[in-house]
């Protein structure tokens, strides 16, 4: 047959049909692209599903959970005012308690404003926001696969005493810079933690004493990732890569100290915490030195009561995740779509969702955290060698994502990981390794303009 090019009843069919069908695949395509590319986000799922608020302000961490019933909020504002609480050196009036020995005299003083805070020691006004824990290989736990107590100072050196007591320890960190190059040529610079812990006595703390720089991590969507049931978590575990993917998250198995039993941890860098009011009692007494019902310490009856307890647990419950930035920027699905493409995802798990829970506003939450809430292995780099219950050296909890990008508009700076480290999020991503290794490698062979866009993806969460 010749081709005439001239158009005939059936032709013109055929092209109108084929033109359809480009305009119908085109549309799609763009449709894909615009919502991430890979198909594996749902712009539909709120960050933290009907607890989600809509304040990408330097107050976004500290909104109540936007669908809290009338009883309940009344509840969050006097869990703010316990949040907040100043304590003070005993005998007084109002929060008496403090000490003798802590890090801190809030919870507010280290959380600012519900986020992160700064890698910060010392007799600063600020006091000591990060603080260390620390392990003697040699000693014996107090708990079931807890960490060995060094003796005299315990499991966190605390740096800061009441008049008359002497602080357990001085505690200096300083930074030593760490260069590197991109495969295109492109240099960068990070920065490593350098220790120095010196006794009360005046002598160095022992060699063999492990250690372990933590900073206080935010405390939104807290009450969502309690509310994640144990199958969920433990069905996107795999120990033993069985998958092959090269990554082999698993459940950190900590001790409950009411129920006297070991649990899934979910809290804390290490994930070394079973849910949340555990975690505000340990903080009461590790960090500020009051007792509470659940942990008296030294102390022969509780400094806090049982309702103070209830009240700092049911706020940091209920705090809301503020909703993901909308922007109109094509380079943030692009982003997003190289999130996925590098394997991100495979630790950083965007979608979860809750299930039963004492409090009804958290239960069956479809949420986009950003974590698996499991250990990972994430290589010598930020390794401290000091195990955490289950938790090797080399192993640490996914961090949560969601608004990671307001880091800098609430508290002024930036600084992530365990330890502060990371001065951007370009600096978090680079000192990836272990099983994130894969992920790293193909960030930095990424050209420079394609960095930016995955950059611009985690700014907007």
């Amino acid at each position: 047959m010749i081709h005439t090019g001239e158009t005939v009843p059936g032709n013109f069919y055929k092209q109108f049909v084929s033109f359809f069908v480009f305009i119908i695949a085109a549309a799609l395509l763009l449709a894909a692209c615009d919502s991430g590319g890979s198909g594996e986000t749902d712009t539909t799922v709120k960050a933290g599903g009907d607890t989600s608020v809509d304040n990408r302000t330097s107050f976004a961490f500290e909104e109540p959970a936007a669908n809290l019933s009338e009883e309940s909020l009344i509840k969050h504002t006097l869990g703010d005012a316990t949040f907040g609480d100043v304590f003070v050196t005993p005998p007084a009036v109002v929060n008496p308690g403090l000490g003798p020995l802590f890090n801190n005299v809030s919870c507010e003083s280290c959380h600012i404003k519900n986020g992160r805070g700064l890698p910060e020691f010392g007799n600063t006004g600020l006091r000591s926001m990060a603080l260390v824990r620390v392990s003697d290989p040699e000693g014996t736990p107090t708990v079931q696969g807890g960490n060995p107590p060094v003796e005299g100072i315990g499991n966190q050196i605390q740096d800061h005493a009441t008049f008359g007591f002497e602080p357990e320890a001085d505690v200096t960190l300083e930074w030593e810079e760490v260069t590197g190059t991109y495969p295109d040529g492109t240099p960068y610079n990070l920065r490593r933690p350098v220790l120095t812990i010196v006794l009360a006595n005046g002598e160095p703390l022992g060699s063999n004493i492990l250690t372990s720089v933590r900073i206080p991590p935010p405390v939104i969507g807290l009450g969502l990732l309690e509310a994640v049931p144990e199958e969920e978590i433990l069905a996107m575990a795999d120990p033993g890569d069985e998958d092959g993917d090269g990554i082999s998250g698993r459940p950190n198995m900590v001790w409950n100290n009411i129920k006297q039993t070991t649990e899934i941890g979910r809290f804390g860098h290490k994930a070394s915490m079973p849910n949340l009011r555990q975690q505000a009692a340990t903080a009461y007494i590790e960090d500020m030195g009051v007792s509470s019902p659940d942990i008296l310490g030294n102390e022969p009856a509780p400094e806090i009561d049982e309702e103070t307890l209830e009240l700092t647990t049911f706020y940091t419950q209920t705090l809301a995740v503020p909703l993901r930035a909308e922007t109109d920027d094509p380079d943030v699905p692009r982003g997003e779509s190289i999130f996925f493409d590098l394997g991100c995802s495979l630790c950083h798990a965007s979608v979860m969702e809750t299930g039963d829970h004492e409090l009804s506003e958290l239960r069956n939450q479809v949420i986009q955290p950003f974590t698996d809430l499991l250990l990972h292995d994430m290589g010598e780099g930020l390794a401290d060698h000091r195990r955490d219950f289950q938790a090797t050296g080399r192993e640490w909890r996914t961090a949560p994502l969601w608004a990671i990008g307001l880091t800098v508009t609430v508290l002024g700076q930036q600084n992530y990981l365990h330890d502060g480290r990371a001065r951007t999020l370009e600096e978090a991503i680079l000192w990836h390794g272990g099983e994130a290794e894969n992920a790293k490698d193909g960030f930095m062979n990424l050209p420079k303009g394609e960095r930016d866009k995955l950059i611009k993806f985690l700014s907007s969460l």
